[in-house]
Parts: C-alpha cells; structure tokens; sequence
C-alpha cells in the first residue's frame, strides 16, 4: 500500500492528473502526539486528518505543512501524508548532550520531537556530555535519517533553575540578550535624551496632576494618567503612552529587532524585553519626577464616564508619583493618602464604563493569574493566585476607552481617506464547538439559550454570575475561553467579539507590544494627513499576522514556564497531603486540581485499588463496580502527591 501512495505522491510532484490533485491537498499545522504521529485539524470542515509517522517527511509539532489527502476509506477515519513543508514552527530545540560510540546527539526536551539531533564534533561549542544546550538544525532533507544540528547555547546543567527558563524562551525563540549593534544604537538614543526641540508641537502637560499605577515589580511603565477638574463638573482625563515611536525609527536596526521580537515575554521569574532595557527601563518608561515623550488620548468626561470630547496626539508629561496596584488600593480604602480625590473620581468613572460594557455585550470571564515565591536558586517555596483589586479594573477600563476610542478615530479617518490600520480583533466561536460547549454544561446542570448558534454574552455573563461560589467555576470558565477564537491582530475590522467593541484595537502598550508601536505610527500618519500607498497594505497585514504568531509563541513560553515550576514545586512534597477539586475526568483517570496553589495533576484508573472503576462519559464521572463509589467532575477530594516527573512536566496523584 506504501508504493501506492508513494507512486500517487511522484505523480503529483510531476504535475499530472492537476485539477484532481489541487482538490486532494489541505494546508494546516500539524500536531505530533508523543506516540511521534501526526495530525492536522481542518477549522473549516471540522475534520482531523491523520498521518503517520512514515509519512510524516521531517514535519515537526506546530509546522504549517500541505498535505495530501489519501483515498478515503469506509468506517476509517481521513488520512494523509506530508508533501511541503511552508513553516518551521521552531527553528532549534533544547535538550541534554548525549555521546555513544563516536556519535554526538542532542536528546531534545520536548516529548513531541520524535528524533534526536546528530551534532558534528566540530559543531560542540565547548559544551560537555550531561548538559543542557540548546541546538540548532543546520541539515533535514532526508526522513529516514536523523537531523544534524549545531549548538548555539550551553545553558547549563538540566533541572537548574536558569538553564530550565533559557530554554522555555530560546525553543519560542525569544532571547534575552540583544546583537551589539542594537545595544549601541540604544545607547546612542539614551545618551542623547531628550531634547529642547522634542517637546515642539506637543500638547504640554507637565502641569497637570498625573501618575501611574503598575504591578510593584514592574520596570517599565507604558502608561500614565493625568487628571484635571473642568469648571463644567465634568473632568479631563488623559491616557498617555511612552512614544517609543519617537526612539524606534522605521527600517533602523532597532525597529527591525523589535519587530522580529514582537513582544515582551513574562516569565516566572524574568521578563525578556522587546527592547532593551536602556529604553523599556529608562528613557521610554514613564518614570516619575522626570519629563517624557508620549502619545496621548484625552477625554472630557462626566461622572457617568460619558465622552463629551476628546483629542489625540503627541504629549510632553512629567509624572508626579508611582503607584503600585496596592498601594493605589489602599488610598482608596483608607479615604485618604495622595491623589485620593483624583483616585476616587477615577475609580467611580471605571465602574461605569465596566458597567457599560457589560450591558453593550463584553463577555466576564477573569482568569486567575498564579504567581511563585522563589528563593535565590529559583526554587519555588509558595505559590499562589494574584488578587485583582479595584485598582487594577480601573487602570484597565482606562486602557480599554483609549483602545476603543483612538480605533473608532482612525475607523472614521480610513474611511474618509481608504487608509489602512491595524485592529485588534475576535471572531465569534465555531459553532460545532459552542455545540460541544452547550452539551457539556447540560450535563453539569446549567443551560444556556442560543441565538443565531450562539451563546449571547447575557447568558455566559448570568452563568459565570451563577458559578461564584463553584468548586467547578475555573473548569467552566476553561472550558467557554477553549471555545473562544483566539484575539489576533488584522487590518480587516471584524470586531471584538469578547469586549462588545466594534472597533478595537491596541494602542497602551508599545513598549512590551511591536503593534502598539505600528499603530502610534499609523495615528501619527492620520493627525499629519499622510497616506499609506495601497500598494503598501499587505505590509501592515504581514505585520499583523506576525505578531499574532509571536503572540501566541510568547504565551506559550509564559504558560511552559508555570508548568514547569508547579512540577517543580510538587517534586519536593512527594507524599504531603492536599484538598483539591476534580477539573476533569476520562477514561484513563481523574484531573485534579490544588484548590490553593493550582498544581494540576492526574490520578490514574489504575492506581485506585479499592476498586474497579468504569468511566461515564455522559455523567462526567467514574464508577465503582462493587463499591459504587462515585467521582465526579467538580468532586472536592483529599489526595497525595505521588509523583512528579521534571522531564514530562507532569503530576501523578493519589486519592486518600
């Protein structure tokens, strides 16, 4: 059967049979299982092809590959074979260094790449058997035999704590240290400052009352809000970003780094800057006590957070205090403390604009963010959830009426000038996954109205109202965001789906976001009158498909990073005993959730000895067969760790 297929293959290569052939190829990005086999999901037609590990041809997790459907067969499911591959989703792969014989091979980290990687003694890079590099594949054209690397970086011993987050970071390809030549230019711009002509034909606002508000380890500030009492009642507040814009020059060395980049990425225990730190830290942060370049969005605004004007453009500000998120709060409970009144109006004009959006169509669903403790070896000795005050829902309805309004400004500007822009958008679920979704809460209990095979935003909003005070509440709400489409960047308006926004777009964060900055330009562009020739639209598309990629790879390495320091964290308590909630349930075991520090882990069938347990699908539960004992998802249940393995990046449990 293999010659036929492969006979198929030939021909298609040579062009025969074209129109048939065009009809049989799909294009998609594929998944390895840990088996080493493949598949790849069509969105479109809801359907999984399959492709085995022979047919594979070098394509790697996450690769964008065109497949070759093979002839369907009855009562079997759709299978395929790899034939080009578009994309390398990674370009290397971390791993621990490996001699037999004469050979030199780099047995990588991730499960999910099926082949070890021959490295050429010439290509050692000084790094000895036992440790952990990260290498690059140099040579891969021939399936049946393995690729050939080099290495890049030692990174250090596995299961240090250093070497285990370079290489979260390097296999995203996102690196903490920046060419020299970007590190000159840098310093060029930092040591020039800024200068007397800079604050010429910017909106001067160093008088007036402004502040940020940030996490308390935060290093860089992207925003600021300024404050003024009008004579009308009503208040003038303004949102004023860092103008990186001004620094980062198209086409320079800088601009191009930061691009390739994308994003700034927030590690357990680093961040990895989009820009250097001379910039990010230093003359684009918007520290106080100290004058900066920034781009503004001003509102005059009433008490119910109604807009009555508004401006943008480059401003000039000088912040007199830095808040953190707590310190902000506990002004605001305590009824006093600096910028209490300004804090207070703030704080009461955010409720209304939360309020608002809710009743427009914004979609409630908050994730709780887990954070770690870690000693000076980057052990992790506490975990816990960060709690999200009043302070930071104020700080980021601000930064939402900025996004919503400054993208509706240039929506109404486009279409005066057929211009371009780049929107920040999401699409409406998949419709055989709201089905799934709709199936799965039935048999929790909860049903929920469709509209057009929708699930309106009322009813998801009513029902995470319902689930407040439910042991099964993260696993609900888990399960609506797998649902969701996924927010991308697009100069093709659709709407924000998620926010109720019909026109959104990200503007607060330039100095983490390369679209941010992109958008300061186009905005730039629009207050001067200047156009984008059309010709040049596909640029600002390519752009924003690049950065929803960086996107998506930089929330990767973020969420790798959390797993792999909540396995870590479990590995020193082998045998401590926990209470936690049943977050899923299958035929092979229980999920199980800490309720305190979130470390997942699962409880397999066949470690429950008391018992011989089936699994009910339709009732999300287990069954004893004598006992009749029950588990159910959303159970609370007492159980020990057992085991935990660095290298799988997994939990056992056992329930007591």
């Amino acid at each position: 059967m293999n010659q036929v297929y492969n006979l198929c293959y030939t021909l298609i290569m040579k062009g025969q049979n074209k129109q048939n052939d065009y009809s049989r190829h799909v294009e998609g990005i594929i998944n390895i299982s840990h088996k080493g086999t493949g598949s790849v999901r069509l969105i479109k037609e809801n359907k999984i092809i399959e492709i085995d590990h022979s047919f594979l041809r070098t394509a790697c997790n996450g690769d964008t590959v065109v497949i070759l459907l093979h002839p369907i067969k009855k009562d079997a499911t759709q299978s395929g074979e790899v034939v080009k591959i578009l994309n390398r989703s990674k370009k290397g792969y971390a791993g621990v260094l490996e001699k037999e014989n004469d050979t030199y091979f780099l047995i990588p980290s991730d499960l999910k790449m099926y082949s070890d990687i021959i490295i050429p003694q010439n290509k050692l890079a000084g790094a000895k058997i036992g440790q952990k590099v990260f290498v690059t594949i140099t040579e891969w054209t021939d399936a049946k035999k393995a690729p050939i690397g080099e290495i890049t970086k030692i990174l250090g011993m596995p299961m240090e704590h250093n070497a285990e987050m370079e290489a979260i970071a390097l296999e995203k390809g996102f690196n903490a240290t920046f060419p020299d030549f970007i590190l000159k230019e840098t310093e060029k711009i930092s040591r020039d400052g800024i200068k007397e002509n800079d604050a010429k034909d910017r909106r001067d606002m160093r008088e007036t009352t402004t502040f940020t508000i940030d996490p308390i380890d935060a290093k860089d500030f992207d925003d600021a809000i300024s404050f003024k009492k009008l004579p009308n009642g009503n208040f003038e507040v303004g949102i004023h970003i860092a103008d990186v814009s001004h620094y980062v020059k198209i086409g320079t060395s800088l601009d191009i780094e930061a691009r390739r980049r994308g994003t700034s990425v927030y590690l357990v225990d680093r961040t990895i800057p989009m820009l250097p730190e001379e910039l990010s830290n230093g003359i684009c942060s918007l520290n106080p006590n100290v004058d900066r370049l920034t781009f503004g969005a001003i509102f005059e605004l009433d008490k119910m957070g109604q807009v009555h004007k508004q401006w943008f453009g480059k401003t000039i500000i000088h912040s007199d205090k830095r808040f953190s998120y707590e310190e902000a709060q506990k002004v605001l409970d305590d009824k006093k403390g600096i910028f209490y009144d300004e804090l207070y109006i703030l704080n009461n004009i955010a409720k209304k604009l939360l309020k608002k959006r809710f009743e427009e169509g914004a979609i409630s669903l908050e994730q709780e963010e887990i954070k770690f403790n870690l000693d000076k070896n980057g052990v992790p000795i506490s975990v816990y959830t960060k709690a999200r005050g009043d302070t930071n829902k104020m700080i980021e309805e601000l930064m939402l009426l900025a996004n919503r309004k400054v993208a509706e400004f240039m929506s109404s500007k486009k279409n005066q000038t057929e211009g371009v822009f780049l929107y920040r958008i999401h699409d409406f679920p998949n419709k055989d996954k709201i089905k799934d979704l709709v199936s799965f809460l039935k048999r929790l209990g909860y049903k929920v109205k469709l509209k057009n095979g929708i699930i309106p935003s009322e009813e998801i909003n009513e029902l995470v109202v319902k689930l407040e005070n439910s042991p099964i509440k993260d696993t609900i709400h888990s399960a609506i965001i797998r649902t969701m489409a996924k927010a991308i960047y697009s100069t093709k308006n659709i709407g924000h789906y998620g926010l109720g926004f019909k026109y959104y777009t990200h503007f607060t964060s330039p100095i983490r976001r390369y679209p941010d900055v992109i958008v300061h330009r186009l905005l730039l562009d629009f207050l001067e009158n200047k156009i984008i020739p059309k010709e040049r639209w596909f640029e600002y598309e390519q752009m924003s498909q690049d950065a929803s990629l960086r996107e998506k790879e930089a929330s990767e390495a973020e969420r790798a990073s959390i797993k792999y320091k909540q396995v870590e964290y479990m590995s020193s308590r082998i045998g401590q005993k926990y209470e936690g909630v049943i977050t899923g349930v299958t035929e092979w075991g229980l999920y199980i959730e800490d309720k305190i520090t979130k470390c997942e882990g699962m409880v397999r069938m066949r470690d429950l000895k008391d018992d011989y347990y089936t699994f009910d699908k339709e009732g999300m539960s287990i069954k004893g067969r004598k006992s009749h004992k029950k588990y159910t998802l959303g159970d609370t249940v007492r159980f020990v760790v057992k085991n935990a393995d660095m290298n799988k990046k997994t939990i056992d449990y056992e329930i007591k």
